[in-house]
């Protein structure tokens, strides 16, 4: 996709926030826990390579992504940190895992099996290393019985030249809830399964950011910090509290490209949804749903000039109007994600008007917005 750089429109990336928010989180960590960066999806639309390489200045030990292509990003840009997929692969591309010492998760022997001949058509190759994912309620992948999970350990047993078991994991489907009911339950049978290997692996890990954050006894050796390294609270606003200030690392910039004066009656946009109800001054902005900001933001605002700003008529693929207090001049700022004066406006804001989660309108950020970092890192 096209990078719209001649356009007044930027994704803003914080680095010093990403810096703290990760050395705040290492911080509270055992000696001998490890914090796995999640930069999958771009890094949650804040740009994978720049995250990484804060995170790793912060004390990432390492990388969680969710496609194996991710993976071969990061080790094309030198990244030479353990690197986790945590999707299904599928089989036949175990080998390109392997040439590159990039974990795997597995959640049947059927999938060991398709991977074997692939394996061992490439004996040169460093053995696979694999984490043996555990379905304890989220629904998603991994074993559900014990039987199964032995099975598979029994064949990666019989073949030792092409797997090893790096490490175990569970994924937690309501760490962000106050109520904990069903989070002890996939508890306990993370523990049971865990409990029927002969040894354990090097890295035993259910914590996501919720989880760290909010019930660290649980975190075992390992984390897969995601959404806080962004400054993010993975609840939204059900668990207001977090055990450090977390520092939003996104804003979202653009500017006025026209000013007009309309009168009554006048209509703004497809369908005519808005018509203004006397004389009225309407600015519109070169950003749309194209570039991830969606029609159901028509009533939102933004902040122009220390204001809020409702958006009026349907946003357009590229652009959008807005009411305005009075004219402004093409070329004033417009705030749509962070701080004008002292108002403000946070993803969770936008994901609330859109009935969502503050993850998906931060994703919804589309590569035709240009980023740009502030207060960065030295590289």
């Amino acid at each position: 996709m096209t990078i719209g750089n001649f356009r007044p429109a930027t994704v803003l990336i914080d680095e010093t926030a990403i810096l703290h928010n990760v050395q705040h989180e290492v911080a509270r960590l055992k000696k001998k826990t490890q914090l796995f960066a999640v930069v999958k999806a771009d890094a949650y639309g804040h740009g994978m390579l720049r995250v990484a390489r804060v995170a790793k200045a912060a004390g990432a030990s390492g990388f969680c992504v969710a496609l194996l292509d991710e993976a071969l990003d990061l080790r094309d840009a030198n990244f030479v940190e353990p690197i986790l997929v945590l999707g299904i692969v599928p089989s036949q591309y175990a080998a390109i895992a392997a040439a590159q010492t990039i974990s795997l998760p597995i959640s049947s022997v059927e999938w060991l099996e398709q991977a074997l001949p692939v394996l061992e058509a490439q004996p040169e190759l460093p053995r696979l290393r694999i984490h043996l994912a555990l379905d304890t309620g989220m629904g998603r992948i991994g074993f559900t019985e014990d039987q199964a999970l032995l099975d598979a350990l029994k064949f990666i047993q019989a073949h030792p030249k092409q797997f090893m078991v790096e490490g175990i994991f569970t994924h937690f489907a309501t760490a962000d809830d106050p109520d904990d009911a069903y989070f002890k339950q996939q508890v306990a049978k993370f523990n049971h399964m865990v409990d029927l290997l002969p040894t354990r692996p090097r890295y035993v890990h259910v914590s996501n950011s919720a989880t760290s954050l909010w019930h660290a006894a649980c975190n075992g050796n390992m984390i897969r910090y995601g959404v806080a390294i962004y400054g993010l609270n993975p609840s939204g606003d059900a668990i207001p509290t977090t055990p450090f200030p977390l520092e939003p690392a996104l804003s979202l910039e653009s500017e006025l490209t026209y000013c007009k004066q309309v009168h009554a009656g006048d209509g703004i946009s497809y369908g005519v949804t808005y018509r203004a109800k006397g004389d009225e001054f309407i600015g519109t902005v070169p950003i749309g749903y194209a570039d991830g900001w969606l029609r159901r933001l028509q009533g939102f605002h933004v902040l122009v000039d220390g204001h809020a700003c409702e958006i009026v008529g349907r946003i357009c693929m590229d652009q959008f109007m807005i009411r305005l207090p009075k004219a402004y001049p093409a070329g004033t700022k417009v705030v749509l994600i962070g701080q004008s004066g002292d108002q403000e406006i946070t993803l969770l804001d936008v994901a609330k008007y859109s009935d969502t989660i503050h993850y998906e309108i931060a994703c919804n950020l589309t590569p035709r917005l240009k980023r740009q970092s502030i207060n960065p890192i030295g590289k």
